[in-house]
């Protein structure tokens, strides 16, 4: 008889339940939340298992590659699908019966995969987040420091990333004391500017010599940063039947909602990744607006600008662009500056 097995993860331990093809109950455990024990313990019913489900998570991607490397069947289930299946239930919220829950799941094939990036994704995404969370802090400090000198009436002004420093120096000299405080803060940003410069270099090596990244640049408006982006969240592209539910998949289409009478559509969903997602709208707006060699695509950006307004315009375009892009990655073919007629 087949078996279902629902792992429920934590941090330090995991929920494990196995039910056989009835719903009944073969066994229940709790292990340490690492490949070895999970293996182990799921050993013993071997070739009988037929499905074994872990919910989405930051110890997803590890678990899930070393169960399916044991050749274990293994699914990842979509976190927030999974959740509101279990709310159904009129159990307590409890690791056991989440784990019981997704077992069941697995055994009446009511659960929403969700796809694992491949080892070389998973690389690149890490150096992708790390320059995002130096960059982000990076500004933090200088848009502090020019708070503290706004409290005393001095203005920073314009400035570039190599005469801020200069600048501040120049400002604080009015008081001594407030010059000996900015100093530790101006080394912290130009520490944090060299490491972030460092891993900017690094992008920008990956990106020139991964030929994907080379061919989704020759698009206008797509730089290193977004070739790299979207490379990394679409990861394998014929996992994608038809290129224009990419859209939906970087969450920006429009929600929907029908019951009965009610029929209305409102703004985008935002599912999916952020960080694409605000890639391509960066890649959007150089494109409507620094672009100067007309294209197909500006042309019908601006029309519907024109009609819609332009906000609605540069996310629209947005989406038509992740749309492109996946169909260039597809065919193997660079961007077409003209359009051509059938």
């Amino acid at each position: 008889m087949p078996l279902f097995v629902g792992l429920d993860v934590s941090l330090q331990e995991t929920s494990v339940c196995v039910i056989d093809g009835s719903g009944a109950i073969i066994r229940e455990t709790k292990v340490m939340s690492e490949p070895e024990p999970l293996i182990a313990a799921l050993k013993p019913f071997g070739a009988d298992i037929e499905r074994i489900g872990l919910e989405a998570g930051p110890m997803a991607q590890h678990l899930y590659s070393e169960l399916a490397e044991a050749n274990l069947n293994v699914i990842c289930v979509e976190a927030r699908h999974m959740a509101q299946a279990l709310r159904a239930q009129t159990l307590n919220k409890t690791d056991r019966n989440d784990a019981r829950g997704l077992a069941q799941m697995m055994r009446v094939g009511l659960f929403k995969p969700v796809h694992i990036k491949t080892e070389r994704s998973q690389r690149v995404n890490v150096l992708l987040r790390t320059r995002k969370l130096l960059k982000s802090k990076l500004l933090d400090v200088e848009a502090d420091l020019r708070g503290v000198l706004k409290n005393f009436g001095l203005k920073l002004g314009k400035v570039t990333p190599r005469t801020f420093e200069g600048r501040v120096r120049e400002l604080a000299s009015f008081d001594p004391f407030i010059a000996e405080i900015v100093e530790p803060v101006l080394a912290a940003r130009r520490a944090m500017r060299e490491q972030y410069d460092k891993l900017h270099a690094m992008l920008l090596k990956v990106a020139k010599d991964d030929p994907v990244c080379r061919r989704l640049m020759t698009m206008p408006g797509v730089g290193a940063v977004v070739a790299t982006t979207y490379r990394v969240v679409i990861d394998v592209p014929n996992r994608f039947a038809k290129s224009r539910t990419v859209g939906a998949h970087v969450g920006l289409t429009p929600k929907r909602y029908q019951s009965g009478e009610v029929d209305w559509s409102g703004r985008i969903s935002k599912a999916g990744d952020s960080l694409v997602r605000a890639s391509l709208f960066e890649a959007a707006q150089v494109l409507m607006t620094r672009v100067a060699r007309p294209t197909a695509l500006r042309s019908w950006a601006l029309r519907l600008a024109k009609r819609r307004g332009r906000k609605r315009a540069l996310v629209a375009l947005a989406r038509k662009m992740a749309v492109v892009l996946h169909r260039m990655w597809a065919d193997g073919t660079d961007f077409r500056w003209e359009s051509q007629t059938a």
